[in-house]
């Protein structure tokens, strides 16, 4: 006798909610620590990532630090629809340092559904005016220095961090 079974990762905007908190408590603790970004800008960020994300069009998003236009550190949050066996962590870890000449520089990625007409009809929810960027995001100035994952049901966000 055999058996198959079939498990299908489901998630609800709640779900997706709960993550994008801890992301943007993340977000509030760089622009803090750095000084580098206001607490409303870090919000407009994390406002934008959320309606993107409920939409399904957000891929990534990378924060990196510069210091004189030399990357210092910078973390890459991958978002996963199929995060259900990973195990969450609480937001935070170390400190961003205050640097000469911050800068801090997010970019964003999008699905594949994040078509042009998908474009134009959210440009209306979001905060920020998004512009296309062919900006380095590898970070091979700097050396992976951790993670986290935030968690819940199956949608999840895998953070990859990286510091000189």
């Amino acid at each position: 006798m055999s058996q198959t079974r079939t498990a299908s990762a489901t998630y609800t905007v709640v779900d997706i909610e709960n993550v994008v908190r801890r992301v943007k408590a993340d977000l509030v603790m760089i622009a803090d620590s750095t000084g580098a970004w206001t607490p409303t800008k870090a919000a407009d960020y994390a406002h934008d990532i959320e309606v993107l994300a409920k939409a399904g069009y957000l891929a990534w998003v990378d924060v990196t630090l510069f210091s004189n236009g030399t990357e210092v550190k910078a973390v890459r949050f991958d978002v996963d629809t199929d995060a259900g066996a990973l195990t969450t962590s609480r937001p935070g870890g170390v400190l961003w340092p205050k640097v000469s000449g911050a800068y801090l520089r997010i970019i964003l990625s999008y699905t594949d559904a994040y078509t042009s007409a998908a474009r134009e009809a959210m440009k209306s929810k979001l905060t920020i005016g998004w512009v296309p960027s062919s900006d380095d995001t590898s970070h091979s100035s700097l050396t992976s220095s951790g993670g986290r994952n935030y968690i819940s049901n199956a949608y999840g966000v895998q953070r990859k961090d990286w510091a000189a």
